[in-house]
C-alpha cells in the first residue's frame, strides 16, 4: 500500500507503554501513527497534521481529555477525524459526557487488533 493512501491516527495516552503497543496495533492495521502524551501535546500534533483518527484516552485527567475534544473540533478541519475515547471503565454517564464533548464512539481497555479493526469497521476508518 503506498504511504499517501495510509490513514493516520493518533494515539493520546499519558502511557508511554500504551502508546507503544497501540502503535504497533495501528501499524499492523497499516496506519500510520502518531503519539501524544497530554491534551496540550495532542492539540499541537492536531494543529501540525490533522489525523484521520484520535485515540484519546478518557482519563488523561476529566477536563484534559474533555477540553482537547472541545478545542479539537473548533479547530480548521476539527470536525474531520474520527475520535474514539479509550476507557478502562464502563461508566456510562462519562461515555455519555465524552460522546456530549465531540467524540464520536468509545472503546473499553484493554483491547486488541481484533477489537480496534472491529471498532474502526463501525466507525467507517476501514
Amino acid at each position: 500500500m503506498a504511504e499517501a493512501s495510509l490513514k493516520h491516527c493518533l494515539v493520546v495516552d499519558d502511557s508511554r507503554v500504551i502508546r507503544k503497543v497501540t502503535c504497533r496495533i495501528l501499524e499492523q492495521m497499516e496506519f500510520v501513527p502518531e503519539e501524544a502524551d497530554s491534551a496540550q501535546s495532542a492539540l499541537e500534533a492536531c494543529r501540525a497534521n490533522m489525523p484521520d483518527a484520535i485515540l484519546l484516552d478518557a482519563q488523561l485527567s476529566r477536563a484534559d481529555s474533555f477540553e482537547f475534544l472541545k478545542s479539537l473540533r473548533r479547530q480548521r478541519n476539527g470536525d474531520h477525524p474520527v475520535v474514539v475515547i479509550c476507557t478502562a471503565e464502563n461508566n456510562i454517564p462519562r461515555i455519555t459526557e465524552a460522546l456530549g464533548a465531540g467524540a464520536n464512539d468509545y472503546l473499553l481497555k484493554p483491547f486488541d487488533r481484533t477489537i480496534l479493526q472491529d471498532k474502526f469497521a463501525q466507525v467507517g476508518l476501514l
